[in-house]
């Protein structure tokens, strides 16, 4: 457990570091990221918590700090007043081509000691570990 965690947190470090070029931190990015899976469409706030990665982040001040950096709009839903649409903007999609240009080599070197079967093993491994994670 001490070296599954000692990693996740060098796992992270290495991704703090790389989205800090960016002017985006890691929650930010995986706002934009499912954003774009959405776009043309929007997706709600509640959406976007179910598909983060980090389930404690605070999406709400995520969109806020993207909204002001002009990556995303919120809108007012029609259909519910209460509820906030959001949709990424040009600039959102133009900061991930740049991101994803540079993000695979970021990958290819933190995994660079593994061959590509070890590399399908330690998912195996993974998925199998999570196996236990709450749906």
């Amino acid at each position: 457990m001490v070296g599954l965690i000692f990693v996740g947190n060098w796992i992270v470090s290495k991704h703090q570091q790389f989205f800090k070029r960016f002017d985006i931190t890691m929650q930010q990015f995986n706002i934009l990221r499912i954003l774009r899976g959405q776009y043309p469409g929007t997706a709600n706030i509640n959406l976007l918590k179910d598909r983060m990665l980090d389930k404690m982040s605070d999406v709400s001040r995520l969109v806020e700090r993207l909204r002001k950096a002009e990556l995303v709009d919120r809108k007012s839903c029609p259909s519910d007043r209460r509820a906030v649409d959001v949709i990424i903007t040009q600039k959102g999609l133009e900061l991930l081509e740049a991101i994803d240009a540079e993000i695979d080599e970021l990958q290819d070197d933190m995994t660079a000691t593994l061959s590509e079967k070890e590399i399908q093993q330690l998912n195996k491994l993974l998925d199998k570990f999570l196996g236990s994670y709450p749906a």
